[in-house]
């Protein structure tokens, strides 16, 4: 006889919370994190607030900027609602509370088990579950099912890879997938595997890509000593990039010096804290290198890396091209939105399972180029050079990305499950 998927979980993750506990302390010991940030993860110290709470959930910087648009929407709506706000990084954390929205409490999310998301539910009055994109916690989701709550998933991203993943886990997907009150999908991709798992007609809402919805910051001003430290058109950025990918920005960067000596890089990496990691790779690579953290000022010919939280728009901005990093590795690829908004042409690997149909849309319409290699990259970003073909590709990202795009229908639901 063997368990059925939903307790055999529960089971594992009961099991596997202290050596989670004892892996997430190794951080601390380090220096990486505090102790606060530990009790957090562990659920250990869940904090307090009071007044009824939507609990928005999103993995970290990318998905929470996509959803501020929402939960703005949903403030102006409903100005007694407050947001429980948590994610899985420390960055996405700290960018949630830099919003000072009124009543929002920012956390890092604890690990799944059920006695956490029942404790939170109790001390902030949750009265409603977002979870945004890939973001499905087995009992995070039957947790508050099981207490009355809806529970929506907006943007809702299922890969190919991911749904292998699934199938080996029974019945589990289909359990957790019959508790969710509503889904919005992503892309029509993640639409048709999660009805494979289950999902059914009177679940669906209507497919929305949160990053579609980017908006630039309001107010967002560049300091005029930055503004001519970089000529626009001669400036490309490295945006987002993970390890495995700087390498390769370097060595392009390097072949393109060779042939136009007045390119000017920025690297802005995923994670903040590579910074000094990025840096000497640009040292080794024999280029000199400026950080934005050290407060270091940009110098001629220097590769500048930008290693700060929340600076992503002042970049794209600064830059004429945009490489789109988590593509040269397997992580998906982020946003395109982003940088078009920006006029900023652009690039990417050649993994880009996160936006799949977008960034099929924008290579077929030639409004992006895919590159594989270092020489490809290198060669791409002389390409663009061109005005003809680098106005051109602009024009055509603008044509494939700025659909409108209805949210009002997705807010209507939500509110309507809310109670008054």
């Amino acid at each position: 006889m063997t368990l059925p998927a939903l307790p055999l979980y529960r089971l594992a993750v009961s099991v596997a919370w202290p050596l989670v506990a004892l892996v997430l302390l190794a951080r601390v010991i380090s220096g990486r994190e505090r102790l606060r940030d530990w009790a957090e993860r562990t659920g250990l110290s869940l904090g307090r607030a009071e007044g009824a709470h939507l609990w928005v959930h999103a993995a970290s910087n990318g998905e929470l900027t996509s959803a501020r648009p929402v939960i703005l929407a949903l403030h102006d709506l409903r100005p007694d609602l407050k947001f429980l706000i948590t994610s899985n990084s420390l960055t996405a954390r700290d960018l949630a509370q830099a919003w000072d929205l009124p009543g929002l409490t920012a956390r890092l999310a604890p690990f799944d088990t059920r006695w956490s998301a029942a404790a939170l539910c109790r001390r902030y009055g949750v009265i409603g579950h977002v979870l945004l994109e890939a973001e499905f916690w087995p009992n995070r989701v039957t947790t508050l099912s099981d207490r009355g709550l809806p529970v929506m998933a907006i943007g809702a991203r299922l890969s190919m890879r991911t749904a292998q993943s699934w199938r080996k886990l029974g019945t589990l997907p289909r359990q957790m997938l019959a508790r969710l009150s509503f889904v919005s999908a992503q892309d029509d991709g993640s639409r048709r595997r999660l009805r494979d798992f289950g999902l059914t007609p009177d679940q669906n809402a209507p497919v929305l890509d949160l990053k579609a919805f980017y908006v630039p910051p309001a107010g967002l001003t560049i300091d005029p000593k930055l503004r001519a430290a970089f000529d626009r058109e001669a400036t490309w950025l490295a945006a987002s990039t993970h390890e495995g990918e700087d390498e390769i920005v370097i060595a392009a960067h390097a072949r393109l010096l060779r042939r136009r000596p007045e390119t000017q890089l920025i690297i802005a990496p995923r994670h903040p804290r590579r910074g000094d990691e990025i840096a000497a790779m640009v040292r080794d690579a024999g280029l000199a290198v400026t950080q934005r953290s050290k407060r270091q000022a940009p110098q001629p010919g220097a590769v500048y890396v930008a290693d700060t939280l929340g600076e992503m728009p002042l970049w794209y901005q600064l830059a004429g091209t945009t490489f789109i990093g988590g593509s040269l590795v397997e992580k998906g690829g982020h946003t395109p939105f982003e940088p078009a908004v920006f006029d900023s042409t652009l690039l990417h690997g050649p993994d880009t399972s996160n936006f799949t149909r977008i960034f099929r849309m924008l290579d077929v319409a030639g409004a992006a180029i895919q590159v594989d290699t270092a020489e490809e990259l290198s060669r791409a970003l002389l390409q663009v050079r061109d005005p003809d073909r680098r106005d051109a590709m602009r024009r055509k990202a603008h044509e494939q990305l700025d659909e409108p795009a209805d949210l009002a229908e997705v807010l209507t639901r939500i509110l309507a499950l809310l109670p008054s």
